[in-house]
C-alpha cells in the first residue's frame, strides 16, 4: 500500500497524518506550533518518528505546507507575516537532514486548496478558489484543473487584494487588505467601535451576541461580509470559477457574514460570472491542509 504523509503548520497547531494514494485518512494527529525554528525542526523529527511508526506500509513522499510566500525558484520563504523564523531560510537542506525520503514544501493556504480540490468541497471542479477566513486570510487557485502558482509560485494571495485603502495596516506592510477587513480580530475590533465597549472579548462571543441579538455583534460581521463579498465580486470577475469553496473559524457565522457578502457580490459581479459560481462551504476542515500537502508530494513523486 502507497502511503504519504503531510504537516500543516497553522499559527496555533502542526496537524499532520497519513493519506493513502486516494487521499483517505489513515492516521493523524496534532501539536502546538512551536515558538521557533529550531524548535519546529525538533518537532518536525518527533513527527516523522511518528508518522513511521503509525504508517501501515512503506511512506513514500512527504508534503510540507508551511505560512508564508515560497519560492520554487530560490527554495526559500521571502515572508512570511505570521512566522517570520521562516524568512529567508533554506528549509529543504535543512528537512532532508530529518526527512530521507522525497517531500515537497508549499504555502499552506494552497496546499489545503489543493486537498479541497482532490477529495473535498472541490471534487469536479475545474476552476475554484479556496478562502479560509480566521485569524488571517488564506487562499488557494486552482486553474483548469492545475493548482496555480505564478511565475514563482506566490500566486493566490487573495487575502492581500486591497478592499479598502483607508483601511487598516496589514502585517503585509500594505493597508486595507482583505485580510485586515474580514479576519476575525476585526470583527472584535467592529463590535468595540460599534458598541464603544473596550472589553476583552473574542470573535466566537461576538457570534454569540449576534445570536441573542445583540445589533452592533450583527453589525459587526455585516462590515466585515461587504468587504468580503468586495474582494469576491474582484475575484469572480478576474477568474471566473465555477466554485469558491469558504471554510476558517470565521465562516462559522454563517448569515451574519454571509448574507451581506452575497448582497455586495451580486451588486459587483457580472451577472452571468455570479450565476455560475457556486459559492459554498469547505467540507475537509483542520485536515485541508496536511491531505493536500500529502497529495500534493504525491503528484510531484509522480512525474519524476
Amino acid at each position: 500500500m502507497a502511503v504519504y504523509a503531510g504537516l500543516d503548520m497553522g499559527g496555533t497547531n502542526l496537524k499532520y497524518g497519513l493519506v493513502d494514494g486516494q487521499g483517505k485518512v489513515l492516521w493523524w494527529g496534532k501539536d502546538p506550533t512551536p515558538s521557533d525554528l529550531q524548535l519546529l525542526l525538533e518537532a518536525i523529527k518527533q513527527i516523522w518518528s511518528a508518522l513511521q511508526k503509525r504508517a501501515p506500509g512503506r511512506i513514500t513522499a512527504f508534503g510540507f505546507g508551511l505560512p508564508g510566500i515560497f519560492n520554487r525558484q530560490t527554495k526559500l520563504i521571502h515572508r512570511s507575516p505570521n512566522y517570520p523564523g521562516l524568512n529567508g531560510v533554506p528549509l529543504e537542506p535543512l528537512f532532508s537532514r530529518l526527512v530521507e525520503i522525497p517531500f515537497t514544501i508549499h504555502n499552506d493556504a494552497s496546499m489545503a486548496a489543493y486537498g479541497e480540490y482532490r477529495v473535498g468541497a472541490g471534487q469536479g471542479s475545474k476552476s475554484m478558489v479556496l478562502l479560509t477566513i480566521g485569524t488571517g486570510v488564506g487562499s488557494g487557485l486552482i486553474l483548469n484543473g492545475q493548482l496555480w502558482e505564478g511565475a514563482n509560485g506566490f500566486a493566490g494571495e487573495l487575502g492581500h487584494i486591497i478592499v479598502n485603502p483607508d483601511g487598516d495596516k496589514c502585517k503585509c506592510g500594505s493597508q486595507g487588505c482583505l485580510e485586515t477587513e474580514v479576519s476575525s480580530e476585526k470583527i472584535v475590533k467592529n463590535y468595540q467601535q460599534i458598541s464603544r465597549r473596550t472589553e476583552n472579548i473574542s470573535s466566537a462571543e461576538v457570534y454569540q451576541r449576534a445570536l441573542a441579538g445583540d445589533g452592533a455583534a450583527q453589525e459587526a460581521f455585516a462590515q466585515a461580509g461587504h468587504y468580503l463579498g468586495l474582494g469576491l465580486a474582484s475575484t469572480i470577475n478576474l477568474l471566473d470559477p465555477d466554485k469558491i469553496i469558504l471554510g476558517g473559524g470565521v465562516m462559522k457565522a454563517g448569515d451574519f457574514l454571509l448574507k451581506p457578502a452575497l448582497k455586495e457580490i451580486k451588486r459587483r459581479s457580472y451577472l452571468f460570472d455570479y450565476s455560475q459560481c457556486q459559492i459554498i462551504p469547505a467540507v475537509l476542515g483542520n485536515q485541508a491542509g496536511f491531505i493536500g500537502a500529502a497529495l500534493w508530494a504525491q503528484s510531484r513523486l509522480m512525474q519524476v
